[in-house]
């Protein structure tokens, strides 16, 4: 199958405050460690994190954000320490680079 861009006028581009999802979290089986509330709280880190991967909201903020119960938040925040892909010291948080799963 040959490629080719639908919208041209609508190329992505590397934002300068950060980058994308990284790949590796499909292709190293990341996703499969946690539950889909867990990624969607990764999804808003990721995006809402400076260039180090780190930002602070609360989980009151990040359970309206993603029309969640906060305990779901403290649930999610879990899974996501346990996949090894956020580091978490109240009330900061931290986006780890991805390890390529064994």
């Amino acid at each position: 199958m040959q490629k080719h861009l639908i919208d041209p006028k609508r190329v992505r581009h590397t934002p300068p405050q950060f980058s994308w999802v990284d790949h590796r979290l499909v292709r190293g089986n990341h996703l499969m460690k946690a539950s889909a509330p867990a990624w969607a709280l990764y999804l808003v880190l990721v995006t809402v994190g400076d260039e180090h991967g780190l930002s602070y909201y609360s989980d009151r903020t990040l359970a309206r954000l993603l029309s969640l119960h906060e305990e779901s938040i403290a649930e999610a925040r879990r899974q996501l320490l346990a996949a090894g892909v956020i580091a978490y010291a109240a009330p900061l948080y931290q986006v780890l680079g991805l390890e390529v799963a064994s």
